[in-house]
Order: structure tokens, then sequence, then C-alpha cells
């Protein structure tokens, strides 16, 4: 299996290499054409010059060509691969390269048909007449014998053979230069992500110290970093709530069986008679047990999957009278002052859920209120929520338990008075249910002086 740091050095270079290929072929192409069209042009102009020098050899009033000059121009012609035959205005040769010398026009040939037959380019040797003029009238004709439809010399060869060597030369730098910011751009990638894969294995083993340093100048590692420590993290506190939930319920469990089991045992060996009271005092710790098990069952159903509320529209300020109503035995006990205010707030919920939440809240002001206290219970709405807040004076909770107090088995009261509360499960079936409604629970309190609850529940629809 390759390393990333290898996939990505062998990625960019073959990008690299197919794309340097592909423009130096399209590079080539194009500039041979367009280098075939420019010598075709200038061999035309050359021959043009030709014509053009030829003519103006013409002595009009002599009426003779001055062969001096005509013979220069058909040497230099001819050293430039264009053989030239000159006739007057009857037709008669005036002069003619090839019968000048014939070895020299017939290497000359030769060379230009070898030297483009090695290029592998079509073509043979043409003639092409021009008619020589002056003042209007006609001095004669020129017959200009070459290679076409073009043919190029040893320097243009040589043009063409540096711009290939050019072009291979960048591509093999170009390589080069792939190959070394494949493997530090590959270097720059994997490092985080070695160390990610490092951190992730060390998390599985459960070592959750280890923390990634953002700081690779790549948003995506980065994020990728700052997930693994949110995952990091989050596992943590699970481990931290799992070791701590098996401690609860080992406690939880641990008094009640240890108090059941020493009155059986003394009543068994005889030392305890079986009056109603111990048997009564038996029989409670056996409810405490039941009551226990009854909440976990119940807090594991909710949180599970199979969890389904029954939502329909229903009205939160009537929920609460009724959750209310059903304290008041306790209510007027304790001799405590319940007031609620509001009005009907229709929202998406299921009614007896929602009622178990402020059965709960409810039961939970009043049990820490002491006794001529006050609990307000206040039902309202907003844009997009329906809102209800019960607010008591009881004995508060202090600012850095708050966060805690949803948590299972977390009970304000550390010495675990059970005249005073429950296992600690109540709060956090009520968060799981707020939850699974959509909606938010907030608490806000102080020490000696209450507490206040806010519950959060999305409107209805309609």
């Amino acid at each position: 299996m390759k390393t990333l740091r290898k996939q990505l050095s062998l990625t960019i270079l073959l990008t690299l290499l197919i794309t340097i290929a592909l423009i130096g072929l399209a590079s080539n192409l194009l500039i041979n054409r367009e280098f075939e069209k420019y010598i075709a042009k200038t061999g035309q102009e050359r021959r043009d010059n030709i014509a053009d020098e030829l003519e103006s050899q013409y002595d009009e009033f002599k009426r003779s060509w001055k062969l001096d000059y005509v013979h220069a121009i058909g040497m230099n012609s001819l050293y430039d691969g264009y053989i030239i035959k000159l006739y007057d205005a009857d037709g008669n040769m005036v002069w003619d390269a090839e019968n000048h010398d014939m070895r020299l026009c017939g290497q000359i040939m030769n060379d230009i048909s070898a030297r483009m037959k090695e290029r592998g380019a079509k073509g043979g040797f043409v003639d092409h007449t021009y008619e020589l003029t002056q003042n209007g009238k006609k001095t004669g004709s020129v017959s200009i014998k070459y290679y076409g439809p073009f043919f190029m010399n040893e320097a243009d060869f040589n043009f063409i053979r540096v711009m290939n060597i050019v072009l291979l030369v960048i591509g093999v730098l170009s390589s080069i230069c792939s190959v070394v910011v494949g493997c530090v751009l590959g270097s720059r990638i994997s490092r985080p992500v070695t160390k990610t894969a490092y951190i992730a294995k060390q998390i599985s083993t459960g070592n959750y110290e280890l923390k990634f340093e953002p700081g690779t100048r790549i948003k995506e590692l980065d994020d990728l970093g700052i997930a693994i420590n949110h995952l990091s993290g989050a596992l943590s506190e699970q481990e931290r709530l799992r070791k701590r939930l098996t401690a609860d319920v080992a406690h939880e469990l641990r008094t009640p069986l240890t108090a059941l089991g020493s009155h059986l045992e003394a009543m068994t060996e005889g030392l305890w008679d079986a009056t109603p009271e111990r048997l009564k005092s038996c029989h409670e710790e056996v409810k405490r047990l039941g009551t226990l098990v009854a909440d976990l069952e119940q807090l594991a159903r909710i949180e599970g999957d199979s969890f389904c509320l029954k939502k329909g529209s229903m009205d939160l300020y009537s929920a609460v009278c009724q959750a209310a109503e059903n304290m008041t035995g306790e209510i007027n006990k304790k001799k405590l002052a319940l007031s609620i205010k509001g009005e009907p707030v229709f929202v998406d919920g299921d009614k007896n859920r929602m009622g178990q939440v402020f059965s709960n809240l409810i039961s939970n002001a009043v049990k820490y209120t002491p006794e001529g206290g006050s609990i307000r219970i206040g039902v309202s709405e907003t844009r997009e929520n329906g809102v209800v807040t019960i607010e008591d004076t009881g004995i508060g909770i202090r600012k850095e338990e708050l966060p805690l107090i949803f948590e299972r088995f977390y009970r304000t009261d550390q010495s675990r008075n059970r005249k005073t509360g429950g296992a600690g499960i109540g709060l956090t079936i009520v968060k799981s249910i707020v939850e699974a409604h959509g909606g938010t629970i907030v608490a806000d309190s102080k020490e000696e002086s209450g507490s206040c609850f806010t519950v959060s529940i999305p409107k209805s629809e309609s």
C-alpha cells in the first residue's frame, strides 16, 4: 500500500508529465506548421525579389541585358536553392544556371532533396515563370526552379532542432520540479494526517490526553484535527460518566442491599424478632430498589432508538396546571404559596411526556423549598417557542454545580440523604424528554436564594 506522500508525488509527476507531453506535442506541431508557413512566404518573397532584380538588369536603350549582373544574381540565387533561366522577349536563352555550372546545380538539388526527405517532407522541384517588363513593355521572362511547396536550409533545421531541445529541457526540468514539489507537498500533508491517525489509534486504546495542534495552514486538515480533539474530549467525558455511573449505581444499590441483608440475617439467626416494623423496613428498601430500577429502565427507553413521542397540539398552560394540581397535597402540607400566571400556549408535543417533565420540576421545587416558601410558575410564548418557567425560593444550587445537575445520579445534596432526594435520575429524564421534543431546558440558581428552570418547546405549526 502506497503512502500518501508517495501517492501524491506520483500523481503530481504523472499529471505534469502528461501535461508537458501534450503541451510539447501541440507546441511542436504548431511551431512546425507556422514555421513552414513562414518559410513558404519567405521563399515566395525571395522569388519575387529575384524577378524584380532581373527585371532591372535590362538596358532599354541598348536593348540588351547586363550579363555580369545577371550572372551575379543567378549565382547568388543558386546558392539559395533557386535555379534560374533567363529568356529575352523573343524567348531566346539569355542566361541558364544549369548550362553555366551543371555539376553545382545538380549538387544543390540533391542536397535540398536529401535534406527535405530526411525531414519527411513531401514535395519536389517545380518551375515558376515570371514575365519581365519595363515601362509596360515585355522585356523577357525568367524561369525559377525550386523545391516546392517550400524547402529549408541548414540554419532552418538548426532552429527547429534547438526548439525541440528547449522543449525537452523544459519537460525534464519541470519533471524534476514536480518531484520536488510533490515530495514537499506530500510531506506537508502526510505529517498531520499521520499524526491524526496516531492520535485516533491512541484514542481507541483509551488514551485521551493526546491533542492535535492546529497550524498546518490547510483548512481541511486543521478542521480534521479539531474534530479529532472534540472526539477525544467527548469520549473522555463519556468514559468519565461511565465510570461515575458504575460507581453511582453501585452506591445506590449497596446501601439498601446492605441494610436489607443485615436485617434479614439478624432475623434468620434469631437475633431479631420478625416484627411488623422490621419487615416494613425491609419492604421499604425493596421498594427503593424497585424505584431505582424503574427509573433506569425509563431513562434507557427515553434515550433508546425505539423511543417514540406521540406528538400533537397541546396546551402548556393546561399541562402545568394539571401537574401542579397533582402536587396540591404536598404543597399544602409544607404551606407553600403557589402562583401560576400565563395564558394558553399551544406547542407540538407529547402531552403525557410533557406532563411528566412539569411534574418532576414542580416536585423538585416542592421538595427543596422550606415551609412557608413560594413557587411561581409562568407560561409565555415567543415567536417560535412556548416557554414555561418554574421558580422557587428553595435552597438553591451552587454555581459550580449547575452544569452537572442534568447528569445521571448527580444530586446537590452530597450526603445523599434520601429524605430530600431520589437517585438523581429525574432531571436527566426531564432533559432527555425536552430535547426529544426539539426544545431546551436551562437552570439558573443561587445558593440559598432559590432556583429557576426554563423550558422552551417549539410551537405547533398550525
